[in-house]
């Protein structure tokens, strides 16, 4: 037992390489060529790699793009801090991090015109990435609930859907007068006034 785990050990890095060799072509072609350009076998040359082996991973290419994408966006950290506002506030502060900066700005906006266009890329990126990413967040809320900081009735799951579509629309337009963290911020309070009990000032 010990031999063949040394002799298959080696193999892991090379396999570590190779998809992060796919991951990059994809995403450099996506940039150059556009999603109607690019092909499988395109992806396979600039990674050097055959076809089979990205067959192997993905279904489909639609599946592999939405994995490229993701691949450049940072997973939040969801807190517990005992508190439903401090926890937003940590929330908060991460999303402005990732989401605000020149990469986080372009891979939204890269997200939005596929997944608008696109109905396969929308339907695996929705099923692999925004559900599961909206199951973690909906845990604050769950957990307010329990401490009685949240009216019961309230539903976690659209909260997040409306403040992502606030973040999302912020992004590609950008708020007059104000900064995008701070209209962000005045929309969440807006949007839990009434259904949570806020800590005074």
């Amino acid at each position: 037992m010990i031999s063949q785990t040394t002799k298959s050990s080696p193999g892991r890095p090379r396999s570590i390489e190779v998809h992060q060799a796919i991951l990059q072509a994809t995403l450099d072609l996506l940039a150059e060529v556009g999603y109607q350009g690019l092909s499988i076998e395109a992806i396979a040359a600039r990674a050097g790699v055959g076809k089979a082996t990205i067959y192997r991973r993905y279904d489909s290419k639609e599946e592999l793009i939405a994995e490229a994408i993701e691949c450049n966006r940072p997973q939040l950290t969801i807190p517990d801090t005992g508190s439903l506002w401090t926890d937003l506030e940590e929330v908060h502060k991460q999303a402005a991090e990732l989401d605000l900066s020149p990469l986080g700005r372009q891979t939204i906006a890269m997200i939005i015109s596929l997944a608008s266009t696109i109905p396969q890329f929308a339907e695996i990126y929705w099923k692999k990435y925004v559900i599961p990413r909206r199951k973690a967040a909906s845990i604050i809320f769950k957990r307010a609930k329990a401490r009685g900081e949240m009216s019961p009735d309230v539903d976690p799951d659209l909260i997040c859907d409306l403040m992502t579509g606030l973040l999302f629309k912020s992004i590609l337009f950008q708020p007059e007068t104000e900064e995008i963290e701070s209209y962000m911020r005045r929309a969440l309070d807006f949007l839990l006034q009434g259904v949570t009990s806020k800590p005074s000032q």
